[in-house]
């Protein structure tokens, strides 16, 4: 039965993957349509035709790789200063960009001139290449939006799950106490599972994001007040000092850094909270910085997804994941031992997960990804306002098979990148449960 979970959580997120891939292209399809260029086909998948219907001027169809997807536009760049298409260069470089044009004019046909996507104005171009990330975000902040608002989000109350026994520095490699360790405070106290802390030092707390900052900035002999079976109890714990794991600013963790800081010793319950609009705004701020951040970090964590690809090294659970070991997590959590309806949330976010990182990513201002065009687009609309100030001829469209090579170059480190993730995630997963 496990077995048949996990492969149909694979399964299930291959199908969400290629939705999602089908949804970023669509976008792409109709804000062309909607500016007149011509688009003869709009495939999801790679490879081989599985099938295909020509509606209209387009082709659409699925093929048999489910690794992406394109909308063909016609005449995405145009053509020589001479208005021709050359013979091919024998210089690489020249060549690369000479294949570029002729491709983009493959399907050009007659009465197709005025159909062209590189005669769009700029801002038009703008918004054929930002309406396909921009619907992978809406999807994304949709669902996470519904998720938060109906099921919630696990909120850290200031209630108390478990009480320490005693005091164990947090990079000790033992889970349990020895004779001589000495006694967390808490638990000297008499402080209680299910007891819930409402006074600290005098101020009363409403939240752990509060009261946790308190804690590790006290010292020495402090009084806590909190609800027991509807009674309240004062109790007077001496806060010790402890080797803590360090906090940001949000107060999350930092792996690997510690700091010595006040401790009680014990662990909050954390309950699902449905959240209101500003805490769904502020919970998707704080998810799109926190992604944006994961995204400019991923250079830094190519050595450790090496060794944890070819060496053998401990895999971090902040490693990238790409989508091979994105479905092993979905069909690790298909097969997890918990209530149905969490691993449908799991599995829900997990979708508007794939979304928002597609966003993020084809948003780089980098060829061959959609915001390498919109680049393009930005600045012939910058250079033409300038040849306006200046009254100087129109410089006519950016001409971005120009940047072909550079295009190339940034597909082999993609690849490169894609590869290694790739064989990390099949000998060495990610696991989440």
């Amino acid at each position: 039965m496990t077995m048949f979970m996990t492969v149909l959580g694979i399964v299930v997120f291959v199908i969400g993957l290629l939705f999602s891939i089908a949804w970023h292209e669509a976008g792409h399809l109709a804000m062309g349509k909607l500016f007149g260029v011509r688009v003869p086909q709009y495939m999801v998948g790679f490879g081989k035709t599985l099938w295909s219907k020509k509606i209209g001027e387009t082709e659409y169809g699925l093929k048999a790789i489910p690794a992406g997807g394109y909308c063909r536009l016609i005449g995405m760049f145009p053509p020589d200063k001479d208005g021709k298409l050359k013979a091919k260069s024998t210089s690489p470089w020249r060549s690369m960009i000479e294949e570029a044009r002729e491709a983009s004019y493959e399907e050009v046909g007659p009465g197709d001139e005025t159909r062209l996507f590189y005669t769009r104005k700029p801002w038009q171009k703008f918004l054929i290449m930002l309406a396909g990330p921009a619907m992978n975000l809406v999807l994304g902040v949709a669902i996470l939006a519904g998720v938060w608002m109906t099921y919630g989000v696990s909120e850290t109350t200031t209630q108390v799950s478990s009480v320490s026994d005693c005091v164990l520095a947090a990079d000790s490699k033992r889970t349990e106490c020895a004779d001589g360790d000495p006694k967390a405070p808490a638990a000297a106290a008499g402080l209680k599972a299910g007891d819930r802390i409402v006074e600290f030092n005098g101020v009363p707390v409403t939240s752990y994001k509060q009261l946790q900052p308190m804690i590790r900035k006290s010292s020495g002999q402090i009084t806590m007040v909190v609800e027991r079976d509807g009674q309240r109890v004062t109790l007077t714990p001496t806060v010790a000092q402890n080797k803590m794991i360090k906090l940001d600013g949000d107060g999350r963790p930092v792996k690997g850094e510690y700091v010595t800081s006040g401790f009680l010793g014990f662990t909050p319950r954390s309950e699902m909270q449905a959240l209101d609009v500003p805490g769904v705004a502020d919970e998707l701020v704080f998810y799109m910085d926190k992604s944006i951040e994961g995204l400019m970090r991923i250079p830094q964590k190519v050595p450790a997804l090496f060794g944890a690809a070819f060496q053998g090294d401990e895999r971090d659970q902040d490693s990238p994941v790409g989508m091979v070991g994105a479905a092993r997590i979905g069909g690790e959590v298909m097969a997890a031992d918990v209530p149905v309806e969490h691993r449908l949330v799991f599995f829900i976010q997990l979708l508007a997960m794939v979304n928002i990182g597609l966003f993020l990513f084809n948003m780089l201002p980098l060829l061959p990804l959609d915001g390498g065009h919109m680049v393009g687009a930005i600045w012939e609309s910058v250079r033409r306002r300038i040849a306006r100030l200046f009254k100087r001829p129109d410089p006519g469209p950016f001409d971005v098979a120009k940047l072909m090579p550079v295009a190339y170059a940034v597909a082999v480190v993609f690849i490169g990148f894609t590869v290694l993730v790739l064989i990390a995630d099949v000998v060495n997963p990610v696991k989440v449960t």
